[in-house]
């Protein structure tokens, strides 16, 4: 029998679990598994909260379908019929401009316009910018493979208003990260793969958007993320270890070492779905040069404030007619952008009443991680008042923090990345998986965990 640690409950360490169950019940390999975990909780940054008849999520809100790994898992699970579609109707962004909301013209991908009619209208852009985002098309691709930020690309293929307006609050937005940092490479490396097969950018998603399938984008669960969670655990939850943090993992000629509040068992092969950082500390003995590319990158923290209101919402302007807004650095302004969460996705608010979700903190005011939840209730509530003039008494309001809760891929992060695959890959038995290294999404992370349990079973077999 052999058997397997997984350092690490995040939704990593749950897919990579849930490989292994799968495959202790058809592989010819017997194999156990234990899962290490240092909170109370499974499940990582995904944690929803039910609250008189409001979802409230802590966490992602949602996955991509893109993206397969995330439906494939649901279907395995059978929630397919507990999915629902991100609202079809309602699909408008605003940014801020000058502290008011504008919305994201019609048509637009990301950064990238795809019709040229409502992007021509929008009073989001001078027209000076909206000249030279028309140029997009008739500009040469870049056909090399160097890393550069994703400021720096939006800025050479749309301009700089381009990307100050649009490719750091969406962008760079979704990664909680500086957009003069985050590595294109590693964060959309569509948009140079769209570069380099058509050209042009605009060309590119317009030709995607013909052959692309008829699908929403992003979709959820009835009752919130934590049902995957809940679902994806319930077979194995037995084998899991709660309050119990990791301090070492060594290996010697018998195995691997696994050792910490008052654990210390051998395995056969461990697999790390722990933040990099944490990682990078347990494996440094094992793969050094790993360890010190690992520790090498940056997390940063932030938080969120749910806030619920009763309809109809004193004052605000416009109305909620969207998925919500998102804020450009240069507004300056102590919130990275809100959701409204009760029109993004059906059944997160009762009738007759809204749900929306702030985010703060981030990488210009992170220090804000550590006010009370007073302190940051007031935040939001002063810029909500700011840029939506939203007067109304909240009903209620929830904070979630994530501490170092955001790794940032910086430029240059793929290639490191493949260095610490190599050091890691050169160790038999030891494996890593997590949002540190491919892709920060749930889909990305099933992905990574699913991988990685497949990895330490053909281990046994080679």
């Amino acid at each position: 029998m052999k058997r397997i640690a997984i350092i690490g409950g995040g939704m990593a360490g749950l897919a990579a679990a849930h490989e292994l169950h799968q495959r202790s019940k058809s592989d010819a390999a017997a194999i156990t598994w234990n899962l290490y975990e240092r909170s109370a909780r499974l499940g990582g940054k995904v944690i929803t909260t039910q609250r008189d008849g409001f979802v409230v999520e802590g966490g992602p809100d949602s996955f991509l379908t893109q993206k397969p790994a995330g439906l494939e898992l649901c279907r395995e699970l059978g929630l397919e019929d507990e999915l629902i579609p991100c609202n079809q109707q309602a699909q408008r962004i605003y940014v801020v401009v000058n502290g008011r909301l504008c919305a994201l013209p019609t048509g637009f991908r990301l950064a990238v316009p795809t019709q040229w009619w409502p992007f021509i209208k929008s009073p989001l852009f001078s027209m000076r910018a909206k000249a030279r985002m028309a140029l997009e098309p008739w500009l040469p691709p870049r056909r090399d493979e160097e890393d550069e930020s994703i400021s720096a690309f939006i800025t050479r293929r749309l301009g700089r208003e381009a990307a100050d307006k649009i490719g750091g609050p969406l962008m760079a937005g979704i990664y909680v990260a500086d957009p003069h940092r985050l590595s294109t490479m590693a964060s959309f490396p569509q948009f140079r793969a769209l570069e380099r097969k058509y050209g042009s950018l605009s060309q590119g998603f317009r030709r995607m958007r013909r052959t692309a399938p008829a699908q929403p984008m992003f979709v959820s669960l009835r009752y919130g993320m934590q049902q995957l969670v809940d679902t994806v655990a319930a077979p194995w939850r037995d084998q899991c270890r709660l309050n119990v943090a990791i301090t070492q993992v060594r290996r010697d000629e018998r195995g691997y070492w696994v050792e910490g509040d008052g654990v210390r068992e051998c395995y056969d092969a461990v697999i790390l779905a722990s933040p990099l950082y944490e990682t990078g500390r347990l494996c440094a003995e094992l793969v050094p040069a790993a360890a010190r590319i690992m520790k090498t990158m940056r997390y940063v923290s932030t938080a969120t404030c749910s806030l619920a209101y009763r309809a109809p919402l004193d004052g605000a302007t416009p109305p909620l007619d969207g998925y919500g807004f998102v804020i450009p650095a240069s507004e300056r302004r102590r919130i990275l952008a809100c959701t409204w969460s009760s029109v993004k996705f059906a059944e997160r608010a009762p009738a007759g009443h809204h749900l929306l979700r702030v985010f703060i903190c981030g990488e210009r005011n992170e220090a804000l991680v550590n006010r009370d939840d007073a302190a940051l209730v007031n935040i939001a509530r002063g810029e909500l008042r700011e840029l939506m003039g939203l007067e109304s008494e909240p009903l209620w309001t929830h904070i979630q923090r994530w501490p170092q809760g955001n790794p940032q891929y910086d430029v240059g992060h793929p290639a490191r990345m493949r260095a610490v695959m190599q050091a890691v890959s050169a160790l038999p038995g030891l494996h890593v998986a997590g949002s540190g290294y491919e892709g920060i999404g749930l889909p990305d992370c099933i992905r990574s965990g699913r991988t990685a349990a497949t990895a330490a079973v053909a281990g046994f077999c080679d």
